[in-house]
């Protein structure tokens, strides 16, 4: 099979697909790989570490897009300025494997899917044992989780530690993470590394456990197992009088912090709002609030996603594709997580798709002219009836 990693197009993305360490394995299990030239450079991968890994780089985009398999960090997308689509450069009969978010953009998979193009979604990974490795959405999760503190710590006034000085004692900041997943673990672990006091809060009461091990204190929203996780372990829409329930108890707890990071997402809908402008307006003179739902409508009401604002004195941060912003680690991250996923679709370099597998079933989008995820079908069937 052979497999190809194109530059990505879509406007700040920093991020390659593939890295050289992670091509070389994939050269050793058979595997014939091109890259476009300048792919990993923003990311601080050269073309000449790939061609040393044993990839060929080329720089014609149809050359790229003409392989069996395409990797790709983003979606297709226009290339600006170099006429069509990326889906209509790759071939009918191709495998994508790619973040896809396909209920964000059912058209696009219907593109896809007219294009015979088999694609599978990352964030569709089911979080399982055996999938693990391949799960990219949680790899990601951890870079922005990170990151996402040294944004708070960047922008508040304040020191994230204790400090004992010749001018006294500066007491350590004070910061409230909303959502314990794994970026809101993430911002726990690092905000406490840089020694701020740490609170976090979420829906789920199985993850107090996991907070109060990273040295935090679990604020209980009152919500039940059952209203606040599915099956899979993801985070429930809530109703209107638990949401009205938890916007009380964070808001109490805002008030008092000086950093607010959320993180608090539901697959396939609009982020839930837990910091009504109300709240915002209870928060300290000088405080910050970092939020990761941004992409997704927001967690705090005043958000502009992809914008810094200042309401009143409380300075919101709403940035978009954190992990770019560090895409050295994240890319090698991601690329190990996307060859998982490939190796397990195509062991030996020999794609094997059983759309009854729980894994290939589960992250599949496209296959064979049909859109084969369910919900986005029945989005695209309600367009169409609309």
């Amino acid at each position: 099979m052979r497999v190809a990693v194109p530059l990505e197009v879509v406007a700040g993305e920093r991020r390659v697909a593939l890295v050289p360490e992670v091509v070389r394995r994939l050269v050793q299990a058979g595997f014939g790989v091109v890259v476009e030239r300048g792919a990993g450079e923003r990311a601080g991968f050269p073309d000449a570490a790939y061609v040393a890994a044993g990839a060929e780089v080329v720089a014609d985009p149809e050359a790229v897009f003409g392989a069996d398999c395409v990797l790709k960090v983003q979606r297709p997308a226009v290339r600006e300025g170099s006429g069509p689509d990326e889906t209509e450069l790759l071939r009918p009969g191709a495998i994508l494997i790619s973040f896809l978010y396909p209920q964000t953009c059912p058209p696009a998979m219907a593109r896809l899917a007219e294009r015979g193009v088999s694609a599978f979604g990352l964030e569709l990974v089911p979080r399982i044992t055996r999938a693990q490795k391949m799960d990219a959405l949680s790899s990601q999760s951890t870079v922005a989780g990170y990151k996402a503190t040294l944004l708070a710590a960047n922008a508040t006034g304040k020191f994230f530690p204790m400090l004992m000085t010749a001018a006294g004692t500066v007491a350590p900041a004070r910061v409230l993470v909303l959502g314990a997943g794994v970026a809101g673990l993430q911002a726990i672990a690092t905000a406490r590394r840089l020694g701020a006091v740490v609170e976090a809060a979420d829906t789920r009461p199985a993850t107090k456990e996991q907070v109060e091990s990273l040295g935090a204190s679990f604020i209980s929203l009152d919500v039940s197992h059952e209203e606040a996780q599915d099956a899979g372990g993801y985070a429930k829409a809530l109703a209107e009088e638990h949401l009205a329930r938890e916007q009380e108890i964070i808001r109490a707890h805002a008030a008092k912090a000086d950093v607010v990071i959320t993180t608090a997402l539901v697959p396939g809908r609009r982020a839930p709002i837990l910091l009504p402008t109300s709240t915002v307006e209870a928060m300290a003179p000088g405080s910050v609030i970092v939020d990761l739902a941004a992409e997704m409508g927001g967690n705090c009401e005043v958000t502009r996603p992809g914008e810094t604002v200042v309401h009143g004195s409380v300075t919101v941060l709403a940035p978009l594709n954190l992990p770019s912003q560090m895409p050295y680690h994240a890319s090698q991250m991601f690329a190990r997580n996307i060859a998982a996923l490939l190796e397990y679709l195509a062991p030996g370099g020999e794609a094997k798709i059983d759309l009854e597998d729980e894994i290939t079933g589960g992250c599949c989008v496209t296959y064979q002219g049909e859109i084969v995820h369910a919900p986005t079908r029945a989005l695209l069937e309600k367009e169409v009836t609309a």
